[in-house]
């Protein structure tokens, strides 16, 4: 049997590529495998405690959990907390390396009885605690991270069902970008502005909770990745 293990950002660097692990059982626990790293990988040992674990795709909080052949378990780290076109054309939920298009995300949630719509816009700034900042580097595990936005809509709007929040879009940059240029965008649509505020911060907190992405800051003394909080699914 054999486990594809996705390492991403510092632990990315640390292994150098992704892993493989064999085992001669048809099936073991997710427990069982962090086990094996810890042995096989001593570089990752003393972050294994630290990281959240997927399987494919989908956080996996109990480590009993059995893994079969062929699946793909990654260890998310500490995360860091779209396409032009018409209204019907913008995903509500989107990972891309292109410019974020505002006013196509803010159309795709507006409705003939939304009163309010709010935008917020993630923006890179010059500096992190005392460093200066002169760009930064978005990476994700990408096809999670979209399912993980999509979801955090979802739950957002059942958390106002009662309340006339009509609908919600969630878009995530990556790649290189500098101060000033927009990493996220969430949009939330509702009768009320109050509940539209309200709505989009929780929104704005569950993405940094739990979509997993890493930003690798870059300054004049060069390159680090930032500190992030432990995934909270």
């Amino acid at each position: 049997m054999q486990i594809t293990v996705r390492l991403f950002a510092g632990l990315k660097d640390i292994a150098g590529h992704e892993l493989v692990e064999e085992f001669a059982e048809s099936s073991v626990s997710v427990s069982t495998l962090r086990d094996r790293l810890r042995d096989t990988q001593p570089a990752l040992r003393p972050y294994l405690g630290r990281v959240a674990i997927a399987v494919n795709e989908e956080y996996a909080p109990d480590l009993s959990i059995p893994l079969h052949d062929g699946d793909t378990v990654a260890l998310i780290p500490p995360i860091s907390g779209g396409a032009p076109g018409a209204a019907n054309e913008t995903p509500k939920y989107l990972v891309t390396h292109e410019v974020l298009n505002v006013a196509a995300i803010r159309d795709a949630v507006m409705t003939p009885a939304s009163g309010a719509v709010v935008l917020f816009e993630g923006v890179v700034r010059n500096h992190h605690e005392v460093r200066d900042v002169l760009r930064l580097e978005y990476e994700a595990y990408e096809s999670m991270a979209e399912r993980e936005l999509h979801r955090v809509g979802e739950e957002t709007l059942a958390a106002y069902a009662t309340r006339e929040v009509h609908d919600i879009a969630i878009h995530h940059r990556l790649g290189a970008l500098g101060v000033g240029d927009t990493s996220l965008v969430v949009a939330v649509s509702a009768a009320h502005r109050a509940d539209a505020f309200e709505a989009a911060l929780r929104a704005v907190d569950r993405v940094k909770e739990t979509v997993p992405v890493w930003k690798k800051e870059w300054g004049p003394d060069g390159s680090h990745w930032q500190e992030g909080i432990q995934p909270r699914p």
